[in-house]
This record gives C-alpha cells, sequence and structure tokens, in this order.
C-alpha cells in the first residue's frame, strides 16, 4: 500500500496527460469544460473530426474558439424551445410517469403496470459524484419482477482518463431486469414521422447514455423516444435501434484515448487559449485536421470556422457528404470541372468519376440549349399587344 505523505507535505503532481490537456486549454486555471451526452454523440455523428476529438477531449471551449476566431455560430435551444420543451417533459413525467410507461408498453408489447406498483426511487444526493452513486444503487436495488422509473439519473463514462458526468432524462426499469433509456424531445411527430435527422441525433444520443450503462445492468438495444404528436402537447412514442450507433460511439471513444498522437500535429508551444492573438490562434485551430460537412452547422461551434476554409480551399465536402462519396478522387471544385471538361491534360480527367461528370456536362448543355428561345427571324411579325395569336383571343 502507497504510504500516505506527510501532513503539509505539496499533493501529488497531475498525470503527464492532464497537464497536456491543461496546457492546450492555454493552462490549468482554464477552467475544462465537461463532455456531455450532445457533444459524445456529436463526436459520435463525425467520428473523421479530429479537430473536434482534440479540443473536446482536453476540454476546450470551442463558443469562445470560435467567438476568438471572428466566426461565432449561433448554437443551442432557443428560449422558446427550451421553455415548451421543459413543460413538454413535466406532462408526459406527471403522475409519476405513467403516460411514459405507457408509451413504452405499447411500443415493445409489454403489459402495462398499475402506477402504485411503480417504483420511483428518490436520487438526490450532494454533488455530481453523489448522484451518480445514488443512481447506481438504485438501479441494483429495484427488485425482480418490478417495474422501475428513473427520474434524470446520472451516469458516469470515463472519456480519455477523465470522468463524464450524463443526465438521461430518464430510465425505465423493466420486470425482467433491462432497462431501457428514454429520451424526451421537444422536436414534433408529424403524421407519424419524425425528421430523420433529429431522430438520428436522439440515437445517438441515447446511445452514449447506454454505453454508459453497459457493464453495470443489461441494457435494451432500444431506446424510447417521446416527442409531441403533430403541434399539439399529446405525446407519442416510438423506439430507436441503438446498435449502429452504440458501435459508432464505441469506435470514437476510443479514439480519444489517442488524445496524444492527435495532440503531437501540434505545433511546439501550441494552444488553444483565446487570451492569444488571433493569428496564433487560427495557427493553432488549423494545425489539427477538421472533416467538415454541412450537418457540422447543426453540432459544432466551429462549423462557421470550418466552412469558410473549406470554401476557401475548394474542398467538395462543404457540398455535403453525398456528393463528396458520389465524386470518387476529386476532392476539390477545380478537380471537378476539369473532369467535367475532359482536359486530357489534367490528371483529374483520368478519375473514374470524370466520365459520369462529363456525361452530366453534356446533357446539361443540352438542356440549356434545348430550353434556350429561338432567335427572332428578320420581318417577322411581331405578335399581338395582347399576347393572343393573330385574329384569336388573347391568352388569359
Amino acid at each position: 500500500m502507497t504510504p500516505s505523505p506527510p501532513p503539509g507535505a505539496p499533493s501529488t503532481a497531475a498525470p503527464p496527460r492532464s497537464r497536456r490537456l491543461d496546457a492546450l486549454r492555454g493552462g490549468p486555471e482554464v477552467p475544462q469544460r465537461p463532455l456531455d451526452a450532445r457533444a459524445l454523440s456529436a463526436l459520435a455523428a463525425n467520428p473523421g473530426c479530429r479537430r473536434r476529438a482534440l479540443l473536446d477531449g482536453a476540454g476546450v471551449d470551442k463558443a469562445a474558439v470560435a467567438q476568438a476566431l471572428g466566426a461565432p455560430a449561433p448554437f443551442g435551444q432557443s428560449q422558446f424551445a427550451f421553455v415548451r420543451g421543459n413543460a413538454f417533459e413535466a406532462r408526459v413525467k406527471a403522475d409519476g410517469g405513467e403516460a411514459l410507461l405507457a408509451l413504452l408498453c405499447e411500443s415493445t408489447g409489454e403489459e402495462r403496470p398499475e402506477p402504485s406498483a411503480v417504483l420511483v426511487p428518490d436520487l438526490t444526493a450532494d454533488g455530481p459524484a453523489g448522484r451518480a452513486a445514488r443512481t447506481g444503487l438504485a438501479l441494483a436495488e429495484v427488485p425482480a419482477g418490478q417495474w422501475a422509473l428513473l427520474d434524470h439519473p446520472l451516469l458516469t463514462l470515463q472519456v480519455a482518463g477523465a470522468t463524464a458526468y450524463l443526465e438521461p432524462d430518464a430510465l425505465a426499469v423493466h420486470p425482467d431486469g433491462g432497462v431501457t433509456v428514454i429520451e424526451i424531445k421537444s422536436f414534433p411527430v408529424l403524421d407519424g414521422t419524425v425528421d430523420p435527422t433529429k431522430a438520428g441525433g436522439a440515437a445517438r444520443q441515447a446511445a452514449v447514455y447506454a454505453l454508459a450503462l453497459t457493464g453495470s445492468v443489461p441494457v435494451r438495444e432500444q431506446a424510447l423516444l417521446v416527442c409531441p404528436k403533430d403541434f399539439g402537447n399529446q405525446p407519442a412514442g416510438g423506439l430507436l435501434d441503438l446498435r449502429k450507433p452504440l458501435a459508432a460511439c464505441r469506435r470514437q471513444l476510443a479514439r480519444l484515448t489517442d488524445l496524444d498522437a492527435i495532440a503531437d500535429l501540434l505545433p511546439e508551444g501550441a494552444h488553444f487559449g483565446t487570451e492569444q492573438d488571433r493569428a496564433a490562434l487560427t495557427a493553432a485551430v488549423e494545425s489539427v485536421p477538421a472533416a467538415y460537412a454541412p450537418e457540422c452547422l447543426a453540432t459544432c461551434e466551429l462549423a462557421f470556422h470550418c466552412r469558410e476554409r473549406a470554401r476557401e480551399a475548394g474542398a467538395v465536402e462543404a457540398l455535403g457528404r453525398s456528393v463528396r462519396g458520389e465524386l470518387g478522387g476529386l476532392r476539390t471544385v477545380h478537380e471537378v470541372l476539369a473532369a467535367a471538361r475532359a482536359d486530357a491534360d489534367d490528371p483529374a480527367a483520368r478519375d473514374p468519376a470524370a466520365e459520369a461528370l462529363r456525361r452530366a456536362a453534356a446533357l446539361r448543355a443540352e438542356a440549356l440549349a434545348t430550353a434556350a428561345p429561338a432567335p427572332a427571324q428578320a420581318g417577322s411579325p411581331a405578335p399581338p399587344a395582347g399576347g393572343g395569336t393573330e385574329g384569336g383571343p388573347a391568352c388569359r
């Protein structure tokens, strides 16, 4: 057993990784921005972005960095959406979460429990560590064969050597001991369907919570998404498949454990502290490769800066991932145009995607030529003033 230091002795120095992450933020006095489920799910949505992986892993305040770079992004929920979401969540959780469990049982085909038979443990405790411990104890204490609903539990997940505290909207414990993650969102279900982009984001966020529960309790592979029906306040629910987003989260968090390798890309002494001049901060940010896509505008505070740089470089990624996938090895707009022009001296013209581009360019030119109005012949009569044919009624 390691002996305790004598009274008055200085505390043990921070481990090397912790000191390096402190230096990346601009010094140990700069507070670390904790990772939450939204940030982790955004990482899973764009696993190739080493820039975001490093800044999030180091706890850098990306909003402050974007402001210092001169490219702030209007990021986050509006006050109206925040208030509406809280009101909707309070509605579906009323009466001990009876509406939540009714939607869950309707989706899974299980028998709906009586409200009095549902255990709703008290999860209050001092500090995040105390709340997380209380959540773990509550999950372990649920009797076999009984339903339980945990309102705003607190979970922990080790990310890049640090503890991230995660707070799902609710967890449901089934009589068989399985646990379902419940996500309550304020975006609507219109005519029985949900915006696939928003549903995908909710699935990735639920997968982060499921990952935090893995190993302590049996987690179900489907989460319950609860949203307002149409434009009212009536709740509607459906199941989200967590298998793919869960695998993506595991892969991306495994990348975060190798932050040192990503940090080695930075020049000596470079950091992301916002007190330095803009040129130095810009050089530090751009020394780490980014993987910009239009979807980043909804999930990352640095998206405006990355979009501007992608457009300046002519990167086809700025047009969207689907376009990038169709263009094969063509990486810039200049290469795409060269391939479409069939310039034999340009290597881009020999790319497999070049033939399809040339065919598309020919079809476009043909369509424009067909749609162009025929030039007026000399001496041909002008159409009547009313716009109709000569001797006939004007078109209405």
